[in-house]
């Protein structure tokens, strides 16, 4: 058997697959966030070992004798978050989360400096954790003085797992302090931010040995002999790990809290002007571009608490049968947005209201906006020199038809909805330990799912849905001094 562990915002998810890549069953554990203040996103990690526990507990209660058969563990993570230890090992503060915006001052001074996209290929955006260090410094200078190690969500999890200080690639190059190309830090970089590479994490590949299950947790678990922790990926690289996205021309949408457009490369293909994401995959010699949206679902659920239905509600009301956009406009920038604005600062907003408006056509709007936002970071990949033909939707939004037809329609790719099942985060978390425990071929492991549908564009709209897009690409730059 093989574990995933999915340590994400809202919970930690344990997943366990036997050597076929069969799931036997889940568990989750729930988590909070802190904002203490406006722009702040923080969580305390003893919470994240606490909710692990949780989740093991359920997988002990329903599948105790499967759990005793683990021989490998594969860990994905939220990005960017830093958590700070101390020589000890304790922990100095509460981590600050990778939708954390109090360091874009910080960031946009970093980002000046060339080095660092010539070094990353990638934008220094407020979220991402090497700017937060120079927030700390500057604002927490005493805990700034202590911290001996810097370590994303997950790899503190692994450090609670094996006693390691380990991390690797793909959630490595979401920190400002990674040199992408050559798949190492950067002690340049890092020097810039008044830290060296020994407040780092070793680095190996997502699917390398990083770790082996401490005796005590494997005695309370009730496993037995050794059980590797794989290196494991992002969030976001362990999804494609479990979609099977890992080579060159496989991508997915990923319609989440926040909304994903990922695509596998071969080789490493910076573009960092166009805000658009180039890391390090979770597999070696294999890298991936993406374009994030931070309000992708996020934006009809706040639009839901408005109306006072449920998301599903609002979404059948408007049918099976994709309609042309009414004339509102919809901006989901509720908190700012990534690519390919880079603008932390950017609110949202409805444009073109009329006595007409109803709910339908305001719920149309919110999903033609982020429709028309995941249809932004096309562009920018194309700009990257990503060609895509057809997408892969996941996420708890890809549960929309009409969604899904209205992303077909406006990217103008085909949509495949893949057959039940979990082939999220934990699974390929799961896929990785199985990897690292038994040196199986990541590529012979890492397929991707059956499909069980494919939604195509809808020809007869194509026309006023670019129509509508144009009236989407002049939103931002008509409403950003009102913004900022």
């Amino acid at each position: 058997m093989y574990l995933g562990l999915d340590l994400g915002t809202s919970g930690v998810k344990a997943l366990l697959i036997d050597g076929d890549q069969t799931v036997v069953g889940s568990a989750n554990g729930a988590l909070d966030v802190s904002r203490p203040h406006h722009g702040w996103s923080e969580q305390d990690p003893a919470h994240w070992i606490k909710a692990t526990e949780t989740a093991i507990a359920g997988l002990k209660a329903k599948f105790p004798a499967e759990l005793s058969a683990v021989k490998g563990i594969g860990l994905s993570g939220q990005m960017h978050g830093a958590t700070l230890i101390d020589a000890g090992g304790n922990v100095l503060r509460p981590s600050i989360l990778w939708n954390d915006t109090r360091s874009y001052a910080e960031a946009a001074k970093l980002d000046a400096d060339p080095r660092f996209r010539q070094i990353t290929g990638n934008i220094v955006f407020p979220g991402f954790t090497a700017p937060k260090l120079v927030w700390v410094k500057n604002n927490e200078p005493e805990i700034f003085a202590k911290v001996a190690k810097v370590l994303l969500p997950k790899d503190y999890l692994r450090l609670w797992l094996t006693g390691e200080y380990i991390s690797e690639m793909s959630d490595s190059a979401g920190t400002s302090w990674l040199d992408t190309g050559a798949r190492k830090w950067s002690s340049e970089l890092l020097a810039a931010t008044d830290l060296g590479e020994d407040h780092m994490p070793s680095l190996v590949e997502g699917t390398d040995e990083a770790g082996v299950l401490r005796a005590e947790l494997a005695s309370a678990w009730g496993l037995s002999g050794k059980v590797v922790v794989a290196g494991g990926a992002g969030d976001n690289a362990a999804s494609a790990c479990g979609m099977g996205t890992v080579a060159e021309g496989h991508a997915f949408v990923s319609l989440g809290t926040s909304g994903v457009l990922f695509a596998a490369n071969a080789s490493y293909l910076p573009k960092p002007e166009s805000a658009v994401h180039a890391f390090c995959h979770a597999l070696p010699n294999t890298w991936h571009q993406m374009g994030v949206i931070l309000s992708a679902t996020d934006a009809l659920n706040w639009y839901s608490g408005i109306a006072g239905k449920s998301a599903s509600e609002l979404s059948s009301e408007l049918g099976d049968n994709l309609q042309a956009p009414t004339g509102v406009t919809f901006a989901p920038y509720l908190s700012g947005e990534r690519t390919p604005h880079n603008d932390a600062a950017i609110r949202g907003s409805f444009i073109g209201l009329s006595h007409e408006s109803d709910r339908k056509a305001l719920t149309q709007a919110v999903l033609e906006g982020v429709t028309f936002a995941i249809r932004d970071n096309l562009e920018a990949l194309k700009s990257a020199g990503t060609s895509i033909s057809r997408v892969t939707a996941i996420g708890g939004g890809s549960r929309s038809r009409y969604w899904l037809a209205s992303i077909a329609t406006s990217l103008g790719v085909p949509v495949d909805i893949p057959a039940e099942g979990d082939f999220g985060a934990a699974f390929g978390a799961a896929r990785l330990g199985l990897i690292a425990a038994t040196g199986a071929d990541p590529l012979e492991v890492c397929t991707q799912p059956e499909t069980e549908e494919t939604i195509e564009p809808v020809a007869a709209l194509s026309g006023s849905y670019e129509e509508a897009y144009a009236r989407y690409r002049a939103l931002y730059p008509a409403i950003k001094p009102l913004s900022h």
